[in-house]
């Protein structure tokens, strides 16, 4: 996979994706991915890919004084945001294939729309599974398909019409795990062909038009990719496309469904 692909991103624009994309689409699905884990007091938890560490605050929420959660992920500039927002929190840089921690010793691991960038994602499914406890619970989300999510089917249609498709699979590289036949064939590959997969809706919101482009492009794996020019072109071409998903109030939202995936422990 490429860089891209892998959803590495700088501290600069981890800043930007703690302050936008965490409200706009990930905030609400923490509560969703703790309850399916079963997080409780006291217990020892994992979150895997934690990115600026929305679902691993959640966690340490849930777990109370009397437990700990350790936060893992392979992008430091995430890292660095996480760490700010929650010093009491356990932060690791490390890669989900290889978890740099002994067998069975959390009680719940979970992970929050990191699976698809995953290089080997078989590997970290089995890996996620050795650090859990037996009687212990992994939950993991995953976008649905592009399809699925209108907005995100426009925007990408609308960078590959501006800038060609390598531009444009910056953003279609979240959804590549949301066709269930796919998702089920690679839990079974990983030892898991019973997980259990709720399929939930969710709702995207933006500001604005130019709030949610700014998101995509500064806050994510194409903040290096477009020039200032490129940028203004798409803002302007923005407007009409992505009308639709204009509120009366002049917000933006539009439907964002996400598989959660649960597996509990032997």
């Amino acid at each position: 996979m490429t860089p891209n692909n892998r959803g590495q991103i700088t501290r600069s624009a981890a800043d930007i994706y703690e302050e936008f994309f965490i409200p706009a689409l990930f905030q609400a699905w923490a509560a969703r991915v703790a309850e399916a884990a079963h997080l409780q007091p006291g217990q020892r938890v994992l979150d895997v890919a934690c990115g600026t560490g929305v679902l691993a605050r959640e966690a340490a929420d849930r777990v109370g004084p009397g437990g700990s959660v350790v936060g893992l992920d392979v992008n430091e500039g995430m890292l660095a945001v996480a760490e700010a927002k929650a010093p009491q929190i356990e932060w690791w840089h490390g890669q989900a294939e290889a978890l740099p921690f002994d067998d069975a010793s959390f009680d719940a691991v979970v992970s929050q729309f990191g699976l698809m960038f995953f290089e080997d994602r078989v590997q970290a499914i089995r890996e996620m599974l050795r650090v859990l406890k037996p009687g212990g619970t992994l939950a993991i989300a995953v976008w649905d398909t592009l399809d699925n999510t209108p907005g995100y089917a426009t925007m990408v249609n609308l960078l590959a019409q501006l800038f060609g498709d390598r531009i444009a699979d910056g953003l279609r590289s979240p959804y590549i795990l949301g066709d269930l036949a796919a998702l089920r064939s690679l839990l079974a590959e990983a030892g898991v062909p019973h997980a259990a997969i709720d399929t939930q809706m969710g709702t995207a919101r933006f500001p604005s038009i130019a709030s949610w482009v700014y998101t995509d492009i500064k806050g994510w794996v194409l903040s290096d990719a477009l020039t200032d020019a490129d940028i203004t072109r798409l803002l302007a071409e923005a407007q009409g496309a992505l009308a639709p998903f204009v509120t009366d109030g002049g917000s933006v939202a539009f439907a964002a469904p996400a598989h959660i995936i649960t597996v509990e422990a032997g």
